[in-house]
């Protein structure tokens, strides 16, 4: 599987959908619904506000936002892949007092209206996208002025960045290959977590997302180490 590709990566998430919330949790032993509500944290959502969850997948995310903003506040889900927006809207079926939408869309041209946003975050979709740059101006795009964005992902340690760096990427060599492809073999999915590891490799190192994010319009953009610099969430104001 290219990296990227979108039918390619719409394709895997069709696939584990059905498993990808058990597995998140389990490989990361649930500390991956901590590293969300730290991107939420940065996001400061609040009543009335319209907010968007870019590649929403099963929208754990946007269910935490959409009781934040009640009342009067909207959030939007938005993915490229079917399986996981059902599972969402089942998910959002069975809580009917908060405010929810989900659309079946392409993150790097949502279609949706200049300045409409107060807020966005995007949790473990800019590395899977074909054009993190691109996805980086539509996100500016879609957001007010001074409104805030999340961008929660893993981060790609850089070895340049001295011994520190080095041994964070050496530990995340290990965990991806020897528990995450193994774990995902035994319910039939070791060619779809093998692709977290190839994604990695043409993902923008985070000081790259910094620079990306300004060029794309945003005026203040940080990438903030998480787990000991496995993960990463760029913090943005538009």
């Amino acid at each position: 599987m290219k990296p990227g590709d979108p039918e390619a990566v719409r394709e895997l998430f069709e696939r584990i959908a059905p498993r990808y919330d058990q597995l998140n949790d389990l490989l990361s032993l649930g500390l991956h619904r901590l590293w969300k509500r730290q991107a939420i944290a940065w996001l400061r959502p609040r009543p009335g506000q319209q907010l968007i969850d870019l590649c929403c997948g099963t929208g754990d995310l946007a269910l935490v936002l959409a009781e934040k903003v009640r009342p009067q506040g909207r959030v939007l889900g938005l993915d490229a892949a079917q399986a996981p927006l059902a599972l969402a809207r089942s998910r959002a079926a069975q809580r009917p007092w908060l405010p929810l939408e989900w659309q079946c869309g392409d993150a790097l041209d949502t279609g949706l209206a200049d300045g409409s946003q107060d807020g966005a975050v995007m949790a473990y979709g800019l590395r899977n996208l074909a054009d993190p740059a691109a996805a980086l101006r539509e996100l500016h795009r879609l957001l007010r002025p001074g409104a805030r964005a999340a961008v929660l992902d893993f981060n790609r340690p850089d070895p340049a960045a001295g011994p520190s760096a080095q041994a964070a990427a050496r530990f995340q060599r290990f965990y991806l290959r020897q528990l995450v492809v193994p774990t995902a073999r035994l319910v039939g999915l070791p060619e779809q977590y093998a692709y977290l590891e190839e994604s990695l490799g043409r993902f923008p190192l985070a000081l790259e997302q910094q620079q990306l994010a300004l060029e794309a319009g945003f005026q203040q953009a940080r990438h903030r180490p998480l787990a000991a610099g496995l993960m990463g969430v760029l913090e943005l104001v538009a």
